[in-house]
């Protein structure tokens, strides 16, 4: 049920607002005056979007009221619709001009101020529509649809960002380059679905072994980019972890109970002595992978 702000000081004309919106389907939240509108819309936490404003109001008038909503940024801002016994073509500009998106003239016919209620609800309803859709265009930026981990433009955002941290903080950054062990193999014998199971399995069980605060995306493909600050033998700890969340609980696929290991390769970042730059991280951390894969697979090498 749509909720709808009607602020209006005229005992009589609140109760008959609000009793031909609550007949109309809608919620009425009431208001006596400016000053008290403002109020809720201040300290609601999920304020009315729908508000119905008398123009003359004590306190706070309606034109006023308009201005100060207005200057609130928000990304889903009220509908407003001022009611008002103003008729001249300067007052309804005036009021258009303060921010109210119509205005109804008093007296109204009620079926008049039923339809611009509608014409409201629709452009809150499209508004919110927008939002959701930029908000699912901002998770598709940013994040990995498959596993849900930052995808790879925004982990090497984060890891700018990361360095540009640890360099003010003088702490330690590792970079910890990760591939799945022998994952074509899944894809070739299980097919795709099995793969992309044991892709968001991994995903899970690296996200539940590092702390909130450090960051993880998926790189590409079976690869995965962790960034932890950490002394260097809690780090090492971390990815020692990380790698046994892998590898001590088989995964299951297709009813199978499969063995799955993961290689490590991490680089280092000290403030104090270290100009690298994330590319050279980046390519240090892959270096040391090699190296974990030429070593048998299922460990940790550091540079």
């Amino acid at each position: 049920m749509t909720r709808i702000l009607i602020a209006e000081d005229d005992l009589t004309s609140r109760s008959m607002l609000s009793f031909i919106a609550d007949h109309w389907g809608y919620q009425p939240v009431l208001a006596e005056d400016g000053q008290e509108a403002l109020k809720i819309m201040l300290g609601d936490d999920d304020p009315p979007r729908l508000l119905l404003l008398d123009w003359e109001m004590p306190k706070i008038d309606g034109l006023t009221l308009c201005k100060r909503l207005r200057e609130i940024e928000s990304e889903d801002p009220p509908y407003i619709i001022l009611l008002t016994a103003r008729s001249n073509t300067a007052d309804i500009v005036a009021g258009l001009d303060a921010g109210a998106n119509d205005y109804i003239s008093k007296p109204f016919e009620n079926e008049e101020l039923r339809a611009r209620l509608q014409v409201g609800s629709r452009i809150l309803a499209l508004q919110q529509e927008l939002n959701i859709a930029k908000e699912t265009l901002t998770l598709q930026a940013s994040y990995d649809m498959l596993t849900g981990l930052l995808n790879h433009g925004a982990i090497i955002e984060a890891l700018d960002l990361e360095l540009e941290s640890a360099t003010q903080s003088q702490a330690p950054l590792y970079l910890g380059m990760c591939d799945v062990d022998h994952f074509k193999q899944i894809n070739d014998t299980y097919g795709h679905m099995a793969g992309d199971h044991v892709l968001q399995e991994v995903s899970e069980r690296i996200s539940q072994s590092i702390a909130p605060y450090d960051q993880v995306g998926r790189y590409g493909g079976e690869e995965f980019l962790i960034l932890l600050h950490n002394p260097i033998e809690q780090a090492a700890t971390v990815f020692e972890q990380v790698r046994k969340a892998i590898a001590d609980t088989p995964f299951s696929i297709d009813g199978e109970s499969l063995q799955m290991t993961m290689s490590f390769g991490v680089s280092t970042f000290h403030p104090v002595e270290d100009n690298r730059e994330g590319k050279a991280l980046l390519a240090a951390a892959d270096k040391a992978l090699f190296a974990a894969k030429a070593n048998g697979r299922n460990c940790v090498v550091m540079e």
